[in-house]
């Protein structure tokens, strides 16, 4: 079902991503926030920016490459993180979220408030036009959520 997105696909979308944070100086561009993991190898901290959505004081980020984000491993390795998103900066708990449905939910929630990104996105991954909730939870299976708790 699902198409591989080349690399150069990805790497392209995280160039965006990397100058639309950094041309925004220390605030991020409303639909992207600057998670910063530590590196599993090196001990350094590293900063990815990532598409979030908000839910009842929560961050949920996804891996559209699924486990083998070189951020979501680092977060394996250690789930404190820092998150910079709306011109500010708070430690969080990294969750990890493997279960097809919840992905499936993040994903229907980024349909109703992201329609047509969405949609593009999810047809250039291999899903049809009409796709069905299994479809969509079958396709979640290949990817990874997490869930970015505050610290208080």
């Amino acid at each position: 079902m699902a198409r591989s997105i080349p690399t150069f696909v990805w790497r392209w979308m995280k160039a965006l991503n990397r100058s639309l944070t950094a041309n925004s100086g220390a605030k991020t561009p409303e639909f992207v926030l600057g998670l910063t993991t530590t590196g599993r190898k090196s001990g350094q901290p590293r900063q990815t920016p990532l598409q979030y959505e908000e839910v009842e004081g929560n961050y949920l980020v996804a891996s559209a490459r699924g486990a083998q984000a070189d951020w979501y491993r680092n977060l394996l390795a250690d789930p404190n993180v820092t998150v910079q998103v709306k011109g500010g900066q708070f430690a969080a708990a990294a969750e990890p979220i493997t279960d097809p449905a919840q992905i499936a939910d993040f994903f229907q929630l980024r349909l109703q408030r992201h329609p047509r990104m969405m949609r593009l996105m999810l047809r250039a991954e291999g899903l049809p036009s009409n796709f069905t909730r299994a479809q969509l939870e079958q396709f979640a299976a290949e990817k990874v959520l997490v869930l970015l708790r505050p610290k208080t």
